[in-house]
């Protein structure tokens, strides 16, 4: 099950406070530039001659003056050789009086032009004002930016303990998701229907004295598409859809947590019928009481208000609280009882049917070849979760992009396959000859192996190349899913992880570091035979520890429930399981040399092995493959 790729979350951007630092950078740049335009208006185009009014009398009676422009007590004049000057007169009076004062005749004075202009305009206004008001424009401004600042600081204070939850308005198209666009999960959508149907008609419960239960609880491994399932339920409803994070509850301030849950249920009951969605709910509904943080602790206090909210709710509030978590084993009780979370759905990886639904979504949009079979990509994906199909479409989709395809082909699909489940071929990892060789023996171990023993899996691929932190892989995929493994199983499992540290060993005389995920898996593997599923004769049917432990400081923390004779006892009974399996790996590859040898040289010669090359190959020298009729 996996959300739509064109589907977008509805997020509320909150504005961030203007940054200080910016802001005076802003107001500098600003500054200059006003400068800039006031020195250039203001500056005078060419140099201009200071005249005394002696020196202006002069002219006019020598005529080497062309004209006169009087503003105010201002007096420019312009000769007949181009050359600009300025003087000065006398407020209180004429020019013609001062001009006549320093002997100049009328007649003289008469053949002269003089042009007497008023002292008025915007450039004149503005360029006598500026130089005073400048200052005071940019003090100003400088207040305006230091007082939002504090604003923005002041508003942020008021607001912190409001609730960070997004809201999905139900007549939003581009963001509603249905039960439509959620693949698989047939159980957990035929839970949720009654919930859809409570929030349509909820008159047709409570006439009746039925209550819907307030919270539902979606527990599954990351991927199965718990949040899609929740957007799917407010979309089939038509109900406002309010969703945030449990982590987004917590700051460092004690109260803080509590207020924005208060405010979170008092916006969802104001938008009745509504449904809020809290993800990743054991961020903060752990288990109480763990000495971490003391009665003060800020998670805690949350948890108490989100309880009271949850239990104060009246039938006919309509508000539904849905909340998912992959860890519900380490949630606090008091959210576990009836009137809180007591509806839980159980989201599983999905079946072969439900995987081909799910890739069939996420094909929507994308052109495929002819040659493209989503059933066979469906089968060689067991275990995938919802999100790893949406991420192997997308990378399918990359890879013909890339080589510059306008389809995707099914190689595309295979090759996303081995690249989502262990990262991207490493090309420039070349591998010595000597190396080459012992990752071949290696590979072709852990094949031969799984293809001799009765109840391990067939293989579909061998490959010496590099991809993630692997220098190799086989890829072994069951022909029927299976909900349950026999011992059975598990032995064989061991026996094929312990392949390529058996080869190694026998060829080459030697160990490389290369086994050394193989032994982690295979003895982590036998460990839980023992202690887990009671597959020890020696211990019996008794289980020692637990699927999780506790977890503290980011360490995991199991209580040892068993003496030291009993731990004596596993260690024993662990060893004797990986001994018998190295003994059966053994055994094989002695018997089976020649065919060892083989499958390593056509690996060091192509690299990989599909399937049916595979087959062929082993078919040659007598070993016939697993058929699905004959898994046992």
């Amino acid at each position: 099950m996996k959300i739509n790729p064109n589907l977008k979350n509805n997020k509320t951007n909150t504005p961030k406070p203007p940054n200080l630092v910016n802001q005076i950078i802003i107001a500098v740049l600003i500054f200059i530039s006003i400068t800039v335009v006031y020195t250039f208006v203001s500056k005078k185009p060419e140099e201009i001659k200071n005249l005394n009014i002696s020196e202006v009398a002069q002219g006019i009676k020598e005529g080497t003056i062309e004209r006169i422009e009087v503003l105010g007590s201002e007096i420019s004049v312009i000769f007949k050789d181009g050359v600009k000057g300025e003087a000065k007169k006398e407020i209180e009076s004429s020019l013609s009086e001062t001009l006549f004062n320093y002997g100049v005749t009328p007649l003289e004075l008469s053949s002269t032009p003089i042009e007497i202009k008023s002292e008025s305009g915007f450039m004149y206004w503005l360029l006598n004002i500026l130089p005073f008001l400048l200052p005071v424009l940019i003090i100003v401004f400088f207040i305006w930016m230091l007082t939002r600042q504090v604003k923005g600081q002041g508003m942020q204070a008021f607001t912190f303990g409001q609730s960070k939850a997004r809201i999905t308005d139900p007549d939003d198209l581009n963001n509603k998701v249905t039960f439509k666009d959620v693949a698989g999960a047939k159980e957990a959508k035929e839970e949720l229907k009654e919930i859809v149907d409570f929030l349509k008609n909820p008159k047709k419960f409570l006439d009746i004295g039925a209550r819907i239960p307030k919270g539902v609880l979606l527990t599954g491994a990351p991927g199965t598409g718990k949040t899609l399932l929740a957007r799917a339920v407010a979309g089939e409803a038509s109900v406002p859809f309010f969703h945030l994070s449990g982590s987004e509850f917590v700051e460092m301030f004690v109260g803080v947590g509590a207020s924005r849950v208060r405010d979170l249920f008092k916006m969802a009951k104001k938008a009745a019928p509504s449904i809020v969605f809290i993800d990743e709910i054991d961020a903060v509904g752990r288990v109480r009481g763990t000495g971490v943080g003391g009665g003060n602790d800020e998670r805690e206090q949350t948890l108490n208000q989100i309880l009271v909210e949850m239990d104060g709710f009246e039938p006919n509030e309509k508000v539904i609280v849905m909340a998912a978590t992959n860890r519900s084993d380490v949630l606090d009780p008091a959210l576990l009882r009836p009137g809180r979370f007591d509806r839980r759905v159980i989201l599983d990886l999905p079946d072969r049917a439900d995987r081909l639904e799910i890739l069939t979504i996420h094909s929507r949009k994308k052109p495929f070849a002819e040659d493209v079979d989503l059933k066979v990509i469906a089968e060689r994906t067991p275990g995938f979760s919802g999100a790893d199909l949406y991420s192997l479409m997308n990378e399918g989709a990359i890879l013909a992009a890339r080589e510059d395809r306008k389809k995707v082909a099914q190689f595309d699909l295979i090759r996303s396959i081995e690249k989502v489940m262990m990262g991207p071929e490493r090309k420039s990892h070349l591998l010595s000859k000597k190396e080459k060789e012992i990752t071949a023996y290696h590979e072709a171990g852990h094949a031969l192996i799984a293809s001799m023993l009765p109840y391990a899996d067939p293989v579909h691929k061998v490959s010496i190349v590099s991809r993630g932190r692997a220098g190799g892989y086989t890829l072994k995929l069951p022909l029927v899913e299976r909900r349950l493994q026999s011992k059975k199983e598990f032995l064989d499992d061991i026996a094929m992880s312990l392949g390529g540290y058996v080869a190694e060993q026998m060829v080459f005389g030697d160990i490389t570091t290369g086994p050394s995920n193989d032994l982690q898996v295979a003895t982590n593997l036998a460990r839980a035979m023992v202690t887990r599923w009671g597959m020890s004769d020696e211990i019996g049917p008794i289980a020692l520890e637990s699927d999780d432990g506790r977890t503290m400081f980011g360490q995991g923390v199991n209580d040892k429930e068993y003496s030291e004779k009993v731990s004596s006892l596993i260690d024993s009974e662990v060893s004797k399981i990986m001994n018998d399996a190295f003994e059966k790996a053994k055994v094989i590859l002695i018997e089976k040399r020649n065919v060892l040898d083989i499958i390593a040289k056509k690996l060091i010669e192509v690299e990989t092995l599909e399937q049916a090359e595979y087959n062929e190959l082993i078919i040659a020298n007598g070993i016939i493959p697993k058929k699905k009729e004959e898994i046992k």
